[in-house]
């Protein structure tokens, strides 16, 4: 079973994943960091791949990817610091990039790489849903690679029964329209899109993500879905101290707060 699959069939509630910049604040720091936010109790973790336009993000995820870049990341150099990385992880790890630098890599070696180093699942923000479909999602499948889709306040019920009716593993719940950041707390407009998609019954597990900063947002999040997904703000952290861990500990405190 896909180590996605598996998370969400013995753990339904309060999942934790942390998304961080391959490539920040250290080149070399890739699997370290992976291996440090398992032993922090992380359930699941993102490992961004570094791209110079990343539309979806807001100015500390933007700032970091240009940081790795300019500290020579690409694809192929993060592949390589995977590899030998899962014997000693079981959680799912995933990839979140955009459709250039994996296009330029090519889909199908992009994906059996992923296999080779042990990645279970994909977010590609800017990848057209009918694209997917039709080009993507046989390849991903054959190499059970998930493709994980994201939703926003915006994105119709039809479309999101479209989307929990042809992927896998979970739904990315955005909780804003606008690009990734820290927030304090989720407004009025936010709850009635988390009640919305409550009211659903979808058939596949979610986990909210964007501006998940404090208790408040963390808790919003674990009651409307599975878990949170914490990006910015871990991000911020591990380029303050330098420190995985220590960043984990000044997060798990800013989440208590």
């Amino acid at each position: 079973m896909n180590r996605i699959n598996q998370l969400f069939a013995t753990k339904h509630e309060n999942i934790l994943s942390i998304y961080f910049c391959a490539g920040h604040p250290t080149l070399e720091g890739t699997a370290d960091t992976i291996r440090t936010l398992e032993q922090n109790g992380v359930d699941m973790i993102e490992v961004g791949i570094p791209f110079s336009d990343p539309m979806a993000d807001g100015p500390v995820i933007q700032d970091a990817a240009t940081k790795a870049l300019r500290n020579g990341m690409t694809l192929k150099k993060l592949f390589s610091q995977l590899e030998g990385i899962r014997p000693e992880v079981q959680m799912p790890l995933i990839l979140m990039g955009y459709l250039n630098p994996i296009m330029q890599f090519g889909f199908e070696a992009f994906c059996q790489r992923c296999v080779e180093v042990g990645i279970d699942g994909v977010i590609i923000p800017d990848l057209p849903f009918k694209d997917y479909l039709e080009e993507y999602k046989p390849i991903a499948d054959r190499y059970d690679i998930r493709i994980i889709m994201l939703i926003t306040p915006e994105t119709s019920d039809e479309r999101i029964r479209f989307i929990d009716e042809h992927t896998d593993g979970f739904i990315y719940m955005v909780s804003s329209a606008a690009t990734t950041g820290a927030q304090k707390e989720f407004g009025d407009a936010k709850q009635a899109y988390f009640s919305r998609i409550n009211s659903m019954n979808l058939k596949h597990p979610r986990m909210i993500g964007f501006g998940i900063s404090n208790r408040q947002t963390l808790e919003a999040a674990e009651r409307n879905a599975s878990g949170a997904i914490i990006g910015s703000k871990f991000v911020n952290l591990f380029e303050e101290t330098g420190d995985a861990a220590k960043a984990m500990d000044a997060l798990l405190e800013a989440l208590s707060q």
